[in-house]
Parts: C-alpha cells; structure tokens; sequence
C-alpha cells in the first residue's frame, strides 16, 4: 500500500515493481529499458535510500522543479549500463551554474526507464519527485514535452555521461534548437546520457505537468499484475484501466530498425491471427511506436499511445526487444488533453514527425467512425 506522510508518498519495492509494468505500457516501446531501471531504483532503495513522490497540488508555487530523464536511444541504454550518478551531477551542476537549490525533481516522461530516472537521482539527491511528467507516454525529442509546449525554455541546462563528462548548454535559440544540441552532444557521448532542464517554478508545473503520472502508472502495473495472478485477461484489464482498446493481435514478421541521427528507427511487421487472420498490420517506429496501420491504412496516429503487448503476459515489449516470431496485442490508448491542443499538435502529432500527410483524429472519433461505418454497410 501507498503510505502517506506530510503529502508525500513512499515508494517501496512493491511500487518499483508494479511502476515497471506501468511504465513500460506508457512508453509505447520507448523510454528505455524499463528492467534496467527498475534493477537500479531496487539498488538505490536497498543502499537505504528513501524515494518519495509528492502530489501535483502539493507543490508550492514558488518551489524550484529540476525535469530530467535519459535521453539518447533506447536500443543502447539497454546494452550500455548507466553509471549511476549522472542525473545526480546533473543537477548538482544545474544548482551550482544557477546559484539555486532545487526543492523538486519533475519526470519529462512516465515511459519505461525514464519513470524510473527522476526517482532514482531525487533518492540521491534527498528531494521528492512530483507526481506528474511532461508527455503522460514517451516522445523521443526533448520539445516534445508539455512543459516545453506550453512555454518553458529549457536552458541553462546539463547533460551527463557515464564517462564523467559534464555539458553546459547555456542558451538555444528554441527548445527546438535545444534538441538538435544535445542531440548532436548525445551522439558524440556514445548514444545515451542523462541530461536535467532549467528549473520550472511550481504554479507553472501544476498547470501544464501531466498530473497522477506515477500513481497512474503504478495503478496500472497493478491492475495488469492482479489479473495475471486471477489468470484472467490482463490485456482486457489494461484496455479498461485506460479506456482504450485492442487494434490487432498477430505474429511479428519482421522488424526493421537502424540507428539514425541518435534515435532508433524503423518499422515492426505483424501477420494477423484469430480474429485479425489474413489482415497485416505495421508499426512506425522513432524510438517510440507512433503510428499503426492495418492493411496499409492508417488507423492509430501519434500522439495518441500505440502499445506491443506479449500477448499472454499482458507486459509491453519494448521497441528495442521487438522479436521475430513474438505473438502480440496491439493497443490504442488515448492520449492525455494537453496532448491533443493546436499548440501540442504542431510539435507532437503527425507533422512533429515528419507524417503531415497523415492527420490525426482522436482515438475516442475513430472508433465512433468505426462504429458508423459499421452500422452503415449492416443496412
């Protein structure tokens, strides 16, 4: 159970494992290896160490929150092991370049290893870590956060290695610039670091932070170990949990994944069956899944989640550990308000990425057109 003392939630093992279920589902495949992480933050809480998440509305306004995760791509956070400390010096340089003490720890996105990041260096660092992030699923570029959406400028800010080395970016002209600089520094880095953002001031978090990220994402992981353990349908339970629902289920045929300008790639093929037999079904992949068609046609577009199930076990399969031969479930799940605005469209929907020629309806209008479309060719 979740215990409380003075609005501060205590984040045990428990927690830890359940977060790591959670967190791998909302990180449609990206975010980094999520088992790493969570064999990490286990190491940290065994050393004595107290993980602490503290409420959205429980921030004061005027508190000084440091965001920060991995960034780089995922395929080599999972065969490079972290340091351990780099978030750490991350923001002990952030402190000593600004002349401040940071009073919180923010996630920039409740995906995969990166739910576990903000957890483990506010541990480090005897901070709390506000329950809330910036995306509510995994995006692979830094301005795609609603923090920076909504007007955060993410410079002065600090990126670390595992080799000890200690980057200031001082000032970019756009959080876009921002991006393309650490993007670059990243690549030189050996393809994964960890990098913390300019401090936001509380009021401004509370507003434009995706709220109850880790509370929802261990709920989640719950939900999915409670139907395993009553042998029942965890894959039905995520789909209720989250309001979303069951695209596909098939075989992978084939995936097609390259390194490319500091992300990971690609494409996952799936052969139908059951229900879906002689359909095909494939998955565009930046680091994160971010769009899924069926036969050709676009039907689940980022930002909304696009999520590769092990189809018995219910837990995602991450888009670095994509196999094939592996038997999934496809889910859509919607994504979070804040995502669907003009302002978070321009940077997050099919254009961020390169796909204006997709356009995006939200998941909730394409099943009601689904269902029209259905009831029509009945008459």
């Amino acid at each position: 159970m979740l215990s409380r003392q003075a609005d501060l939630i205590l984040i045990g093992e428990e927690e830890i494992e359940a977060l790591e279920i959670g967190a791998a589902i909302l990180g449609t495949g990206g975010g980094g290896n999520p088992y790493i992480g969570k064999l990490r933050a286990l190491q940290v809480l065994r050393e004595g160490r107290k993980m602490r998440v503290m409420p959205l509305q429980a921030l004061p306004d005027d508190a000084k929150v440091v965001s920060l995760g991995g960034i780089g791509a995922p395929l080599i956070s999972h065969e490079r092991i972290k340091e351990g400390r780099e978030g750490l010096r991350c923001v002990r340089a952030l402190e000593q370049r600004l002349g401040i003490k940071v009073d919180a720890i923010a996630c920039e996105e409740i995906g995969g290893q990166n739910a576990m990041e903000p957890l483990i260096v506010a541990a480090l660092a005897d901070l709390p870590v506000v329950d809330c992030d910036g995306m509510g699923r995994a995006f692979p570029e830094m301005q795609m956060t609603t923090y920076s959406i909504y007007g955060h400028r993410s410079t002065p800010s600090v990126m670390c290695d595992l080799h000890g080395n200690v980057v200031i970016f001082d000032h970019a002209a756009s959080e876009l610039w921002h991006e393309r600089l650490a993007r670059a520094c990243v690549i030189s880095q050996g393809g994964a670091s960890t990098l913390a953002s300019a401090p936001m001031p509380g009021v401004f978090v509370k507003r434009f932070g995706i709220p109850d990220s880790y509370s929802r994402a261990i709920a989640l992981g719950r939900a999915v170990r409670n139907a395993q353990a009553r042998n029942e349908d965890p894959v039905a339970a995520i789909c209720e949990f989250e309001q979303g629902r069951l695209v596909f289920t098939g075989k992978i045929s084939d995936v097609k994944r390259e390194l490319r300008g500091g992300f990971v790639a690609g494409e996952a093929l799936i052969d139908g069956f059951d229900a879906h037999e002689g359909d095909v079904a494939n998955i565009i992949i930046q680091n994160e899944n971010l769009v899924f068609q069926r036969n050709g046609k676009s039907e689940v577009v980022v930002p909304d989640l696009i999520v590769i199930l092990d189809i018995d076990t219910g837990e995602a399969i991450t888009t670095e550990m994509l196999r094939y031969g592996q038997r999934v479930s496809v889910l859509a799940l919607p994504c979070h308000p804040l995502l669907r605005t003009p302002e978070a469209l321009a940077v997050v929907g099919p254009a961020g990425f390169g796909l204006g020629h997709l356009n995006y309806l939200p998941l909730e209008d394409v099943d009601a057109h689904q269902q029209r479309a259905l009831e029509e060719a009945g008459k």
